[in-house]
């Protein structure tokens, strides 16, 4: 036993364990790092190139980059762009050039989160990379084309890296219960299979969560003589609370809400209330989904049945009101209906179309037929002459009237679909206009 505080061992997680060091012992990614893939053969010929890794947590990027610095024999200098700035990128620069200078070893940093970097602190290694001083490894949750710069992006490689299945999730979780010197093989853990399934379900592609809560569900593992068991109740435990994967403004974030908006769009409910149940489930705040179904109610469905447009209001309103569950309930009626409504985006068209000419073209004057002449002197400047009241008119509509400026005579920016209420719109719309070329037919 150790009799002093410096030779106690240190406390490290079982996920830091469980880390491995070759390619052999690693877990998922066999399309980047599989038999004959460029980037395990890049790694075993010791072709060091900067690269980017993004994937979600949890998939092996950290370890991936051990594992290359390792395999090439290269000092390893890790910094995190979360806790790190300028100083500490400066630090590790100069560490990496007494390798290269004093020992002739490559140096591979690493910087976990980069996208948490600004532009500054990118630009401080990046004079680094392009002189070979460090081979530069980041990893990422986020969309690297969205969150880095150009020239450092330009410099690396992306590869992207998978969620595990759930099989490998097992394997991992197997493998730690098994392993005796790093693992908690010295427990003899029991974990039946329901168990099993139920904690690779619960780490959702994440191997290091599943590890995390492993080693929770240890130590709440019942015990009967000699014998320690990880069983559903233990697990029940262990994820009291618990949700899944869902980075509020990250990639999932935003890959989630497209997939709800998208299959919307595509008319399937099952989709729809699918994503909308993730991202509930995930922690995202009821508010802003009922803000997209406003949205999707007006680009996706707009006048073809308005009352979509009702409906998420409503949905909105009762959420407000209310919160969960009864809110969500409201949310899920929402979602469906807009599913199953008919489909059309000539609205969102023709506010498109019409803002592009807005900015785009002059200023132009309003018609004086349609100027408010509250004045004498505007009335004697000719506002609102000849201006025809449609109330006045045959059916409550003036035949050949204008409304547009002059220059922009004859544009039609809204097109109704010939789908639901649409239908219906575009005949009335036709007759209009059929008016008003028999009016145009009257006047020549």
């Amino acid at each position: 036993m150790p009799t002093d505080l410096f030779s106690q061992a240190v406390y490290r997680p079982l996920a830091a364990r469980m880390r491995p060091g070759t390619l052999e012992g690693f877990y998922g990614q066999e399309h980047l790092i599989g038999p004959g893939k460029p980037l395990r053969e890049a790694i075993e010929g010791g072709a060091l190139h900067s690269m980017i890794f993004w994937g979600p947590p949890g998939v092996g990027k950290t370890t991936l980059a051990k594992i290359i610095a390792a395999s090439a024999d290269a000092h390893f200098e890790s910094i995190s762009a979360v806790l790190s700035g300028v100083k500490e990128i400066r630090a590790s620069i100069a560490k990496a050039t007494e390798q290269r200078d004093l020992r002739g070893r490559k140096t591979i940093l690493f910087v976990d989160e980069v996208h948490r970097f600004n532009k500054s602190q990118q630009d401080a290694f990046l004079p680094f990379v392009e002189d070979g001083t460090v081979v530069f490894i980041g990893a990422t949750t986020e969309n690297p084309s969205f969150e880095l710069n150009n020239a450092l992006l330009s410099r690396c490689r992306v590869y992207v890296l998978k969620s595990l299945d759930n099989e490998q999730i097992k394997t991992v979780i197997q493998q730690a219960l098994a392993d005796q010197q790093s693992g908690l093989g010295e427990r003899q853990l029991q974990l039946d299979n329901e168990a099993l399934d139920l904690l690779a379900s619960a780490a959702d592609g994440d191997a290091r969560r599943a590890l995390n809560l492993l080693e929770i569900a240890n130590d709440l593992a019942s015990e009967s003589g000699d014998v320690a068991a990880i069983d559903r109740q233990v697990l029940e435990q262990v994820l009291v609370g618990d949700t899944r994967r869902f980075d509020k403004g990250g990639e999932y974030f935003y890959d989630q809400i497209s997939a709800m908006h998208k299959s919307v769009r595509g008319s399937s409910p099952d989709a729809a209330l699918y994503w909308l149940c993730r991202m509930l489930d995930g922690g995202c705040d009821p508010i802003y989904i009922a803000r997209r179904l406003v949205r999707m109610a007006s680009e996706d469905i707009g006048n073809a049945d308005p009352r979509g447009l009702e409906l998420a209001m409503s949905a909105w309103d009762v959420q407000e009101r209310l919160g969960s569950p009864e809110g969500e309930l409201a949310l899920a009626q929402a979602v469906i209906y807009l599913a199953v409504a008919a489909k059309s985006n000539a609205v969102y068209s023709a506010f498109k179309a019409t803002m592009a000419d807005v900015r785009s073209l002059p200023s132009y004057e309003v018609p004086m037929h349609l100027r408010n002449a509250p004045t004498s002197l505007m009335n004697d400047l000719d506002y609102g002459k000849d201006y025809r009241y449609a109330h006045n008119e045959e059916g409550g509509y003036a035949p050949g009237e204008t409304y547009l400026p002059e220059q922009l005579a004859g544009k039609e920016y809204y097109q109704p679909t010939d789908r639901g209420l649409e239908k219906k719109i575009s005949e009335k719309l036709a007759y209009l206009r059929s008016l008003d070329n028999k009016h145009k037919g009257t006047l020549s």
